[in-house]
């Protein structure tokens, strides 16, 4: 008698669709659906603007879930914390809180996870702080007059162009000199300088655990590269990865994406070439274009029908967009339905200019449109400089995207650095602003105390010690109950030393002792505008209530910083709302109903800077974005008569970008005073 035979259903077999609570199938377009159905194997899905990357994203985890692949075995990786959240909130509303499990965030998050975890084989302590940028440019300048290199009998490059050089070079994975010689030629003469400076900065962070934001990646990468074990430790738990905004990476990102792939390849990379505009971070085109390459067999998906803007719109976009010379041909067609066309407007000069748009905006928001729906976009910040006043003159309350981060102010910065000296008391850049904010210390008395403090088996205990020596003259910076003549510097070691006792509590608890020390130096420090920052101080308290441990606020407020200060919010009337002016580059992945584009002319966009091909490509895709922003109207205009430093008034052209475009598909019109005879 034959053996009964039982047949085993391959993995891969075709998946009957009614198994699935989902219907993917009616939810979905034809090409959402191909990428979301994808299983196994990399796929490179090229999302055009407004065509549902998101939602395509959330479905794919959604239906991995259901296909009965582990949630914990899912990684997404995106570019703000944000949008992870985002993305994992609505598959939760999809499939039930077993997406709670899902591994999500950016980057820089997960590498700061897993090298908190794993980290040791490298030499890294789990209580590693992370430095800002300005942190960053703190230790390059205290390294730089340590070595000579900042004397005023020579000149030599400032902090921010050695902090960004240095990271340029660690993110596109070169050696410094070879960075300097291709993006930084002006600083050539200080080549060997800045290598000795870099290699200090280098040394200066690992003997006191520190790493700033290129070393998250590059560390991770190192740890990856070097040990097989934690490689295929990884790659076995995160089975299945999706990058959202593959076109925004930078090479190491890249070389990550491949590393945690190493056991299965199962890689979905999420993007559009033609929004990558980012180089000025590192990112690297490249990368989302080589692809298929580094992942041989890859499939491509294009995702080109748009639920955003009318087909208007999208006509101008595609016409920018197909005169590219290397990208993933797609052709836009809108969902929506609508007659209107962008119009590019010629304005006799800058001020014309600004006049129209104030005007139109005045015709929209009387036609029921809110300011909030409402942006003015340009290249370079200082070209809203003249509109900004034509609104004012017309009480239009608006916002201006840039400046200064929430997080960077002093005052937030100063309150910090307390709970870090606290976190890793190896911290001699905290341990340096902390001490700073001691009246009668200065810098070079800071420096001998930090050399003091980070010996110490007990930080606090040696900084009281050297209390004494900062003298009885010190003014009091404490407040009620600080103790009558003690120093500042002996209230700040009671203090470190209950927040230490204390470490355990809540954040929010933390930061509360620590006003209560800080509060009186700060009204010392800034006379005439602390009341501001007492409510930036209060909106940062309120912010870290969520948080139950230091260690993960202190990581989340260096890695996904709180931007907006509450005296900003506060500028304008919420009841009417505000018009958004921003810089292009700060208005990606975000939308209006009516888009102004302002300064289309040529020698402003692209700028004279932009020379070689693949800055004026650059500057293509930027456009590109410009004009996918718009839901259902879009205006482009520059004026005729601008201003040249060199030249004087000079007569202004339409963008190269836009000059081919068929007047049928952007037609244009020109402004005339009223009562003017048309010209």
């Amino acid at each position: 008698m034959a053996d009964k035979v039982i047949v085993l259903r391959s993995a891969r077999a075709e998946v009957d669709e009614r198994s699935f609570r989902i219907k993917y199938a009616e939810l979905l377009n034809p090409s959402q659906l191909a990428a979301v159905s994808h299983r196994d194997g990399p796929i490179l899905v090229i999302a055009g603007a407004g065509s549902g990357k998101t939602r395509t994203l959330i479905y794919r985890v959604a239906r991995l879930i259901e296909s009965g692949v582990p949630p914990g075995a899912i990684l997404l990786l995106t570019f703000t914390r944000r949008a992870a959240q985002e993305m994992l909130r609505r598959v939760e509303h999809l499939v039930g809180d077993r997406t709670r499990a899902v591994a999500g965030g950016t980057f820089h998050s997960f590498a700061n996870l897993t090298l908190r975890q794993f980290g040791s084989a490298i030499g890294l302590k789990p209580n590693f702080t992370i430095l800002d940028r300005s942190d960053m440019e703190d230790v390059v300048n205290l390294l730089r007059t340590r070595m000579g290199l900042g004397s005023r009998d020579r000149r030599f490059p400032k902090k921010g162009a050695i902090t960004e050089a240095i990271s340029m070079a660690r993110n596109k994975r070169r050696e410094l000199g070879e960075e300097i010689e291709l993006d930084f030629p002006h600083l050539a003469e200080h080549r060997d300088d800045l290598a000795r400076l870099a290699a200090a900065y280098d040394a200066y962070k690992r003997e006191r655990g520190l790493l700033d934001y290129d070393d998250l990646l590059y560390r991770l990468a190192e740890l990856l590269e070097r040990h097989e074990d934690v490689r295929h430790r990884l790659s076995g738990t995160y089975r299945y990865i999706m990058i959202d905004e593959y076109q925004d990476t930078n090479l190491i990102q890249a070389e990550l994406v491949r590393l945690l792939a190493a056991a299965h390849r199962n890689v979905m990379a999420v993007g559009d070439d033609a929004q990558s505009i980012y180089s000025f971070r590192g990112a690297n085109f490249r990368n989302i274009m080589d692809f298929p390459e580094i992942f041989p067999g890859a499939r491509v998906v294009k995702l080109e029908q748009n639920y955003r803007s009318l087909q208007g719109i999208l006509d101008v976009a595609n016409e920018v967009i197909s005169r590219a010379a290397v990208k993933y041909t797609k052709v836009l067609a809108a969902e929506r339905r609508g007659e209107f066309r962008p119009l590019l407007v010629r304005a006799q000069d800058e001020h014309m200019q600004s006049r129209f748009v104030a005007e139109r905006i005045l015709e929209l928001r009387e036609q029921g449109v809110e300011l909030g729906e409402i942006a003015v976009l340009f290249r370079s910040g200082f070209h809203s400089f003249d509109l900004e006043l034509e609104l004012q003159r017309r009480d239009l309350p608006f916002i201006k995207r840039g400046g200064f981060k929430f997080i960077e102010t002093a005052h937030i910065k100063d309150v910090l650095a307390h709970l870090r000296v606290i976190a890793n008391p190896a911290d001699a850049v905290s341990w340096l602003r902390v001490l700073m904010l001691v009246p009668k210390v200065g810098h070079r008395r800071a420096e001998r105390l930090i050399e003091e403090i980070v010996a110490a088996p007990q930080p606090e205990q040696a900084l009281a010690r050297a209390a004494e020596s900062i003298g009885a003259g010190a003014r009091s910076g404490g407040g009620p109950g600080s103790g009558a003549g003690g120093t500042a510097a002996a209230r700040l070691a009671a203090l470190l030393a209950e927040l230490r006792g204390g470490a355990q509590a809540r954040p929010a608890d933390l930061i509360a002792r620590t006003l209560e020390y800080y509060l009186p130096l700060m009204r010392d420090s800034y006379p005439d505008d602390y009341p501001k920052r007492e409510r930036d101080l209060e909106h940062f308290q309120t912010i870290t209530e969520r948080y139950r441990s230091l260690e993960s606020m202190l990581a989340d407020v260096a890695l996904e910083p709180p931007s907006d200060s509450l005296g900003d919010v506060l500028a304008v009337e919420p009841e009417e709302g505000y018009l958004t002016l921003s810089t292009i580059h700060s208005a990606k992945g975000l939308e209006w109903m009516v888009v102004f584009l302002i300064w289309a002319a040529d020698g402003r966009f692209p700028g004279p800077q932009s020379v070689g091909p693949e800055e004026l490509e650059e500057e293509r895709r930027l456009m590109y974005v410009a004009s996918t922003r718009a839901r259902d109207e879009l205006y482009i205009s520059y004026p005729i008569s601008m201003f040249d430093r060199a030249m004087g008034y000079v007569v202004g052209h339409a963008s190269r970008f836009l000059e081919d475009i068929p007047a049928e598909v952007l037609p244009t019109a020109s402004l005339q005073e009223a009562g003017e005879e048309p010209a």
